[in-house]
């Protein structure tokens, strides 16, 4: 898949921009050690970007992601006028594609001056719907998102996404310490 012609977007609301998402690029590494300062960012993310070098790793594994096809991250950005680019506010990420398989998973981070204006659930939906449509086929049928049972902002996105939550999962230390949420997507949902 061609990441430099894939740009998604999401709708203003009444209280915040439209959304631009595209694939990351190495002129975003500033912005991205800045987000990183956020303690809530770090404590529900598994990267550690602690400064520039660090950030154009994170960079460079989204855009190996996209050349291997396995892994389509998006930079999630507030639109200015005429549709120019604003301020990062986020990342929405589907992992685990793999031709043939029935489902995929997806991930989400949102910027600490984006949370609570709808950000996550509209670049989610705008990931999802992309997800659906741009692997037809053989692509995922079904989307997972998992998180953590004490994330519960994680788990209003995902419900404002129409993800719907299937099963809770056990704890398995140490990658996952606590228990978490499986949330669905279905294709023909």
């Amino acid at each position: 898949m061609d990441r430099i012609d894939v740009r998604l977007g999401a709708d203003a609301t009444s209280s915040a921009p439209a959304l631009i998402l595209r694939p990351w690029s190495p002129a975003d590494a500033a912005d991205l050690v800045e987000l990183y300062q956020d303690d809530a960012l770090r404590r529900w993310t598994s990267s550690a970007v602690n400064d520039e070098a660090s950030a154009a790793r994170w960079i460079q594994d989204q855009q190996r992601g996209w050349e291997a096809g396995d892994r389509f991250g998006f930079a999630v950005l507030e639109a200015q006028a005429a549709g120019a680019e604003g301020q990062l506010a986020g990342h929405v990420v589907l992992k685990n594609v793999t031709p043939g398989a029935s489902s995929a998973e997806v991930g989400y981070w949102t910027a600490a001056h984006a949370r609570g204006r709808t950000v996550a659930p509209r670049a989610l939906r705008a990931l999802t719907n992309w997800a659906f449509t741009a692997f037809p086929g053989d692509g995922p049928k079904r989307l997972e998102l998992l998180h953590q049972v004490d994330n519960t902002a994680s788990c209003r996105v995902a419900q404002k996404s129409g993800y719907e939550l299937i099963t809770l999962l056990p704890a398995a230390p140490p990658a996952y310490p606590l228990a978490g949420h499986l949330h669905v997507r279905d294709r023909d949902r």
